[in-house]
């Protein structure tokens, strides 16, 4: 498939865009409230927030699934990892778990009928077994499970709150959505 890569520049912000963006907003807002770092709940909205709800729990269910799974073998892995390299730095050794992991993780996502985990299981597992600290692998993991459930969770009440048809009455009201006359005449058919 050909993608074409010029500039636009009559880009537009849509309703997924402009969801997106608000959920992001009110979650790092409570996070705030709660002096706790919001981004990687913000990841989960971001990658949570579908076109339409289904999307949504298609889009966050691959993201979470993958988080958990990915999370718990890298805690598993690194922990097999310490015993035989107990100060956790890479070495040679580490590449056997991470093709165990790798394979497990792509079994796991399978046997749950979530193949779309896959990409961000691999994320979380990569990040625990070569970018973690040792005595911060199983709070970052649990850390990154719970922050990016909060995310999805919240992508996926304002996905089901905020349809399409209210979203744009507002970002038309502020001023961000400029109906097409042919959307004006679908609109009065309907």
């Amino acid at each position: 498939m050909k993608q074409n890569h010029k500039f636009r520049f009559n880009a537009t912000i849509g309703v997924r865009s402009f969801k997106t963006a608000f959920t992001c907003l009110i979650c790092a807002l409570l996070y705030l409230i709660i002096d706790r770092n919001p981004t990687f709940a913000c990841i989960g909205v971001i990658f949570g927030m579908g076109s339409a709800f289904g999307d949504s729990k298609l889009n966050g269910g691959n993201r979470l699934i993958g988080t958990i799974i990915g999370g718990f073998l890298g805690i598993i892995l690194f922990r097999l990892y310490l015993f035989i390299h107990p100060d956790g730095h890479s070495s040679a050794i580490m590449l056997p778990f991470l093709f165990v992991g790798v394979l497990l993780l792509i079994l796991f996502s399978q046997i749950f009928y979530w193949p779309g985990a896959v990409q961000p299981g691999g994320v979380v597992l990569c990040i625990i077994l070569y970018n973690t600290p040792v005595d911060q692998y199983v709070s970052y993991s649990l850390n990154r499970m719970l922050d990016t459930g909060i995310g999805v969770a919240m992508a996926l009440v304002v996905a089901a709150l905020l349809p399409k048809p209210r979203v744009l009455r507002f970002m038309e009201k502020i001023n961000l959505y400029h109906p097409k006359p042919e959307e004006l005449e679908e609109n009065t058919k309907e």
